[in-house]
């Protein structure tokens, strides 16, 4: 089986563990989640040197793991190649698919992490929340977990639930780009 994926047109296949894995269809709330975080960088990254990168850029890891994140943030640009970002990028987002959690929140989690990516999203539409990963001493820490509550839900609170509730943070790129979890999951 050839799996070097680079010389091959399969945009809805990724290289998983040295094997080829179809990826899930995306539903709606998970393109609309994804095309949020990538309109948001993209506009505070306008003329920035880090470069935003929504779905469809292949990354290739390691020579048994080549995917397709959702998001992702490349501060060296000699990274980006014609076929794809060779390296580790500064952040990955994934985008939860029914199909793909598994993967996201273990298999790549790992790669991610052993290939030395400082932080990693796990994006929850159902639950509608956000996991931030931090690398640390060589594996990723839950730094954070971020959950978007409707209007309905945020009605229903206490003022002191109220309080709790984290509504906004920073991902460790930048100190004065404040990301509102409501504007993740908004328009879906």
């Amino acid at each position: 089986m050839n799996t070097n994926l680079a010389d091959q047109d399969c945009p809805a296949q990724e290289l998983i563990g040295g094997k080829i894995v179809a990826m899930s269809p995306t539903a709606t709330s998970h393109n609309r989640i994804a095309e949020n975080i990538h309109f948001m960088f993209r506009t505070y990254l306008k003329g920035k040197r880090c470069v935003p990168l929504g779905n469809g850029y292949d990354l290739y890891l390691t020579d048994q793991d080549r995917f397709i994140p959702d998001f992702m943030v490349v501060c060296d640009r000699d990274k980006i190649k014609e076929k794809g970002v060779y390296g580790a990028p500064d952040l990955v987002v994934e985008v939860l698919s029914t199909g793909t959690a598994r993967n996201d929140k273990w298999h790549k989690k790992n790669v991610y992490a052993a290939s030395g990516v400082p932080e990693y999203w796990i994006v929850s539409p159902g639950d509608r929340f956000v996991e931030v990963y931090r690398l640390r001493d060589g594996g990723y820490a839950l730094d954070n977990l971020y959950t978007h509550c409707s209007r309905e839900e945020w009605e229903d609170l206490s003022p002191g639930e109220r309080a709790a509730v984290v509504t906004e943070f920073k991902c460790h790129l930048y100190d004065d780009f404040v990301i509102r979890v409501d504007e993740i999951f908004s328009d879906w």
